[in-house]
């Protein structure tokens, strides 16, 4: 019981503390940063074209194209010894193209920062 009066009377009689205003003590300054960043991405892309049909064309300048042209048709010439041309395309069922693309893109940045101060 002794104690415990001693330390009411102690808390009794304590004085408050006292907080100073903290002022710094610089008047200026600055802040340099820089930043450098690399991204280099690598890309592949694959593409393959298919075709489910099948596909005949003739075209032609000076040639005799029948009604219902056909693969082994017989083809002749209007008239013999002119300037004449001829395609015949077939195009079966399955992988029309096939296309590749590989590439790298490299992205360099840099950034600059400036901070400046004062009191």
């Amino acid at each position: 019981m002794k104690y415990l009066l001693a330390t009411l009377c102690l808390l009794g009689f304590t004085t408050p503390a006292l907080a100073a205003p903290v002022v710094p003590n610089f008047t200026r300054g600055t802040i340099t940063s820089d930043t450098t960043t690399r991204t280099e991405m690598v890309e592949t892309i694959h593409q393959i074209e298919y075709t489910t049909g099948s596909s005949y064309t003739v075209t032609g300048n000076n040639i005799n194209i029948p009604a219902n042209p056909s693969q082994g048709s017989n083809y002749t010439i209007y008239q013999q010894g002119a300037a004449f041309q001829f395609s015949e395309t077939y195009l079966g069922p399955g992988i029309a193209s096939e296309t590749w693309i590989n590439r790298t893109i490299v992205t360099d940045s840099t950034t600059h920062s400036l901070s400046v101060f004062t009191q």
